[in-house]
C-alpha cells in the first residue's frame, strides 16, 4: 500500500476511523472480519497518505478496491455501491 512514513494530525486520523466503521458497516455483516476491516484501513491509509481527505472519496476507493480483489460486488446491494 506504500503509506510507509506518513504521519497523520489527529483530526485525519479520526476522520479516517469514521470512514473505516462507514465502509465496514456497508459490507454483509459476515464479511465485517478484523482481517477486512484491516485490508479496508490499509486502502484508507494508503489513499489519505496521497493526500485524498474527501470522507467520500476513501470510502468509494475501500470499496472498489475490497471489491475488486475479494469479488465481494454480489454482496454489496447495488444502493451501498452507488454511495
Amino acid at each position: 500500500m506504500g503509506a510507509t512514513g506518513a504521519v497523520f494530525q489527529p483530526e485525519l486520523i479520526e476522520l479516517m476511523r469514521a470512514v473505516l466503521d462507514d465502509t465496514a458497516a456497508m459490507l454483509p455483516e459476515a464479511k465485517r472480519t478484523s482481517t477486512m476491516k484491516a485490508e479496508i484501513a490499509s486502502y484508507i491509509l494508503a489513499c489519505a497518505a496521497k493526500g485524498e481527505r474527501d470522507p467520500a472519496a476513501l470510502r468509494m476507493a475501500a470499496l472498489s478496491a475490497i471489491v475488486e480483489c475479494t469479488h465481494y460486488s454480489h454482496d454489496i446491494s447495488p444502493e451501498r455501491r452507488a454511495v
